[in-house]
């Protein structure tokens, strides 16, 4: 409730106004110098000049209204989408001192009255509405009163007014409406994330006038920036949080089932973890934030919605659990750690699958197209095998310093071997040139690996002269190769489809059959082929012995289910009994052994080369997604 501050001191409304900055700085926030741009901006704003600011998550952008606003004349209005967001404001500024107020639908009747002839009064400097809020007449018509004046329109998160921003809302387009009922004020918009298109999609939505722009470098070098396979995911973060023992995480999902599930394991593993979602009522969420924010509760587990505007200066680690739908919106959530500027990591937990769910939401999305288009921006850091600041500093515009010390996973590894892939080069290259360069890389690489896949069939792919030559990879080996040669430039992803083609440099290395060495994480091995068309490494016959999982694995288990969930539509589908297709042992080998390839089936109990070829493929990919 904004009355509930009366133990604060509080500064005299016109105390500052008209006083230096760096008095205000000083004597009111207790700082002795400016961050990166902050003076530039304020010093705008101050001038009565329209501004555009863009700064990190944690580069001081709440400052560059809060310090106008002692020193203008009159009232500051904040626009801000949350009521949380606001709240966190407001009990920020009144501990220094600063009387403001929020009006949104967390009031009773009794406080919303109370706060408009507090306002009414002028004891209050700065006003948090909501979007949705500056629509009403009620809180256009206070604003318009005769004893107000306006000197200063703030719209914080400005990216939600742009369709290309990764959290767009249609009410952000109603705030300029509002600048015609006061046209001698200022307007200052700020966001932590946008692209050139999404800058200018700030400026004409908002109609600001010849605004002047600041972009602030993207760069959060504190921040340790790491991939990893979402593979035994929530052993993975189980890893994590210990390495982190008695810090504060948050750890992002995208669906509140997903939620609840990790947060129910943490806490059931004794890890001091709540959820966060829409799905819980006001009460529950605005309890477990304060109780997170408080250091009360060390992990907070949560859907996008958490955290935006909130400051908590020592939040050590962000996982993302699920791929994020943009990198703006990945930004916005490993940003808000380290904004103390100490250490602090952000791990990103990566499967093909997650792709498959986002792009199932997309087809719900108000614009598909600019929602795939994000997706790919993502898509594309999650699988690069340069400097991941580099790649993600280059989707904003900015260039980053090759010669900056650089804390990601990919810089600070040992540099990888390089492998002589002349051969299999050329062989890939050479299969999307017999099949017209009409086809992706799963494609492709089926063609290489001899599938009998009915598509192939009917595209007469099986009898081209690269079909079935490619077996000395696997399927995830011949894909690691193809995201090499494409950070390479010899081929290229196009359409909506990532159909592969060959670039001039491509072309040309097909011709001249130069000499090729990769950073292949894998090796190539010595297959024998079958009869049938299959390869087996086991060619020794040395005796497969079953192995069961350890008691405490957790994935295991979770294989396990999802193999015999599989094996039971499997079985339907061909009118069998399960145990035809495997019985436990297997599956129990399987979960215990966790193989990654083709090739490392042949060595589970009750697999030989036929069944690996019938049910390789899903068996692989049931469990790469656990």
């Amino acid at each position: 409730m904004n009355l509930c501050y009366n133990n604060y001191v509080k500064i005299v409304s016109t105390a500052f106004e008209g006083a230096a900055p760096e008095l205000v700085l000083k004597t009111v926030f207790g700082y002795d110098e400016f961050r990166p741009l902050q003076k530039d901006i304020i010093t705008n704003v101050l001038k009565g000049h329209d501004t555009l600011a863009i700064m990190p998550t944690g580069g001081g952008k709440s400052l560059c209204y809060q310090l106008p606003a002692l020193i203008l004349k009159g009232i500051t209005v904040v626009v801000s989408p949350l009521i949380s967001l606001m709240q966190d404001q407001v009990t920020s500024l009144e501990t220094t001192g600063i009387h403001s107020a929020f009006l949104n639908s967390s009031l009773s009747w009794e406080e919303y009255c109370a706060t408009v002839n507090d306002i009414k009064s002028g004891n209050v400097k700065i006003i948090y509405v909501s979007p949705e809020g500056l629509a009403t007449a009620k809180i256009r018509e206070l604003l318009s009163s005769p004893e107000l004046k306006i000197s200063c329109i703030t719209i914080d998160e400005a990216h939600c007014v742009s369709q290309w921003g990764h959290d767009f809302r249609p009410d952000y387009l109603e705030i300029r409406s509002v600048r015609h009922l006061f046209p001698k004020a200022v307007m200052l918009a700020l966001t932590a994330t946008a692209t050139e298109h999404v800058r200018q999609d700030i400026c004409q939505n908002l109609g600001m006038k010849a605004p002047k722009v600041f972009i602030s470098s993207f760069n959060r070098a504190n921040i340790y920036l790491e991939v990893q396979p979402k593979r035994g995911a929530m052993e993975t973060v189980i890893n994590y949080i210990r390495k982190h023992a008695g810090d504060s995480g948050i750890i992002y999902c995208n669906s509140r089932k997903s939620v609840e599930e990790i947060a129910e394991t943490l806490d059931k593993k004794g890890y001091s973890a709540l959820p966060y979602h829409a799905g819980l009522s006001d009460e529950v969420r605005t309890k477990n934030q304060n109780l997170f924010i408080k250091d009360e509760v060390q992990i907070i587990v949560a859907t996008i919605a958490f955290g935006m505007g909130i400051n908590k200066p020592n939040v050590r680690y962000v996982i993302n659990y699920d791929l994020p739908k943009s990198i703006e919106e990945y930004y916005q959530e490993i940003g808000r750690a380290g904004r103390d500027g100490l250490p602090a990591s952000a791990l990103l937990l990566y499967s093909p699958g997650d792709i498959h769910k986002n792009k199932f939401f997309i087809e719900d999305s108000a614009d598909p197209e600019k929602a795939e288009l994000l997706l790919k921006g993502m898509i594309n850091f999650a699988t690069s095998r340069t400097c991941r600041r580099k790649t993600l500093l280059a989707y904003f515009g900015e260039l980053y310093d090759n010669n900056a010390e650089c804390c990601c996973d990919i810089c600070s590894a040992p540099a990888p071997e390089l492998k002589d892939v002349t051969i299999p080069a050329q062989k890939f290259l050479c299969c999307i040139i017999r099949t017209n360069q009409r086809f992706g890389a799963s494609y492709v690489t089926d063609v290489l690996l001899g599938s009998k896949a009915q598509r192939i069939i009917d595209n007469g792919h099986n009898k081209i002269t690269t079909w079935g030559i490619g077996t000395e990879y696997s399927k995830q080996e011949w894909l690691e190769l193809c995201d090499l040669l494409i950070d390479e430039h010899y081929i290229r992803k196009t359409g909506d489809y990532n159909v592969l083609e060959l670039t001039d440099a491509g072309k040309k290395f097909v011709a001249s059959r130069a000499a090729l060495k990769l950073p292949m994480r894998t090796t190539m091995r010595a297959y024998s082929k079958s009869t049938t068309g299959t390869y087996n490494t086991n060619v020794r016959g040395e005796k497969i012995v079953a192995e069961k999982p350890a008691a405490n694995d957790e994935l295991a288990e979770k294989i396990i289910n999802n193999l015999k969930a599989w094996r039971k539509r499997k079985a339907d589908d061909l009118n069998i009994a399960p145990y035809m297709i495997f019985g436990d042992k297997t599956l129990l080998d399987l979960a215990a052994k966790k193989p990654k390839t083709r090739n490392d089936l042949l060595n589970i109990y009750g697999i030989g080369r036929v069944k690996a070829e019938e049910f390789g493929r899903s068996i692989l990919q049931i469990i790469e997604e656990c």
